[in-house]
């Protein structure tokens, strides 16, 4: 089963680094996007499995493509990446609807775990 991903975050190393741990989990990234605005129209545009979701980004925000796409998508899988002095906003997130959250920085196996489950709730459902 191919597992596509979209990873939404406003550094550049973040993006590769999460991409990464993903590609060698076996996941296939289809694309990449700098601020919220850009997460939401590629998100319409390629229809991922997943997207992995930065909060605090320049021009339009996580929290702003979180709820866009879930309008958009009602069963999107959103994983919140996000700094730990960010609490209050993950938590609104995962109040919003995202499936997770993982605080940055990151082990390669928490980013690897977590993605699976959000897949495996799609499967069981």
């Amino acid at each position: 089963m191919s597992k596509r991903v979209l990873v939404v975050d406003d550094s550049m190393l973040m993006r590769k680094m999460i991409g990464d741990v993903l590609i060698d989990d076996g996941w296939e990234v289809v694309g990449e996007a700098r601020n919220g605005q850009e997460g939401v129209d590629k998100y319409e545009q390629l229809r991922p499995d997943a997207v992995t979701l930065d909060i605090v980004m320049p021009d339009t925000d996580g929290l702003y493509a979180l709820d866009r796409i879930l309008q958009f998508d009602p069963d999107a899988k959103l994983v919140v990446i996000s700094a730990l002095n960010q609490t209050k906003l993950i938590s609104d997130a995962v109040r919003k609807g995202a499936h997770d959250f993982i605080v940055k920085p990151f082990m390669p196996e928490q980013l690897k775990e977590t993605m699976a489950s959000c897949l495996e709730e799609t499967a069981t459902v």
